[in-house]
């Protein structure tokens, strides 16, 4: 199941990050940026950038996040990045979570279902929406039990806006994103693997310990995606509510913090990058201590 591969390769490597490759065009050095103004000559520079970063990562990290707003706005040639981008870090051994935050209707939705998560495509999971209910999330999990797949609901996101919708309170006393994750952990139902977490996730915020905290207890079968960590200000500390007490139950992304790091260690961008994340797996486990299975 594919939440156990995840789960396996952050016990092998001690490190439940994920590196955000949300590539834009500025944060690639000055003798990378292409000479022509085309969607090509970016695209070009943008792949040579994310295969060095993936070459200088894949060992360390489980995982890399896929953030595809920072490839569509290119056009054809940047859907090309994106699933080349995708494909290069299959290859080496990693786990692919696009971050795409797709959704609609049963039928629409259906569609998105398939673009990102069939047979055919390398992506492990996806980041979904699922204010739109269950028929908008059903076509995801449906693709899911068929191909191995899973996905990442929002729940509690890290942006600092996320509480005028996310934290109203329901008739029933929850909050909307307690209700969220109630919903996201009865989607989880079927697909649980061996370390007690199902294919449906869950985007839970560094940035909110205490909703986290909250979250981690009422969603005993969830595995979370955690953004906020670095440039977004959480630390280690602020996000240790997000594990169990095995330090299992999330992955922590990543994203400027590690592309853009050679800017302030100076280097090239790809050895500053490693020692990032090497800094970062450190700073998370002495906060989770040694990962270990249940």
């Amino acid at each position: 199941m594919i939440t156990d591969k995840l789960i396996e390769a952050i016990i092998a490597k001690q490190n439940p990050t994920c590196v955000g490759l949300d590539t834009a065009l500025e944060y690639l050095p000055e003798e990378m940026q292409p000479t022509q103004k085309t969607a090509e000559a970016a695209m070009a520079a943008v792949l040579e950038f994310n295969k060095k970063i993936i070459d200088s990562v894949y060992d360390i990290v489980p995982s890399v996040k896929v953030q595809i707003a920072y490839y569509e706005e290119y056009g054809a040639a940047g859907i090309k990045c994106f699933f080349d981008t995708v494909h290069y870090a299959k290859a080496k051994g990693l786990i692919v979570i696009a971050d795409a935050k797709r959704n609609d209707i049963g039928a629409t939705a259906s569609r998105y279902s398939k673009a990102f998560l069939s047979e055919d495509q390398e992506i492990d999971f996806l980041t979904v929406n699922g204010y739109l209910g269950s028929d908008g999330i059903v076509p995801f999990t449906d693709e899911c039990k068929a191909h191995d797949k899973g996905i990442f609901v929002l729940v509690k996101t890290s942006n600092p806006s996320s509480g005028e919708l996310q934290n109203l309170k329901l008739e029933d006393g929850r909050t909307v994103y307690e209700c969220m994750g109630d919903m996201v952990e009865k989607w989880g139902e079927g697909t649980i693997g061996k370390y007690g977490y199902s294919a449906v996730g869950a985007v839970v915020g560094a940035t909110y310990p205490e909703e986290a905290k909250v979250l981690r207890a009422r969603l005993p079968h969830t595995f979370f995606l955690v953004p906020g960590y670095g440039a977004q200000g959480a630390n280690a500390e602020m996000l240790k509510n997000c594990f169990d007490k095995n330090g299992l139950g999330g992955v922590v992304n990543n994203s400027r913090g590690i592309l853009c790091a050679y800017k302030k260690r100076g280097g090239t961008y790809y050895d500053a990058a490693r020692q990032a994340c090497l800094d970062m797996k450190k700073d998370l486990l002495s906060v989770l201590g040694a990962i270990c299975a249940k």
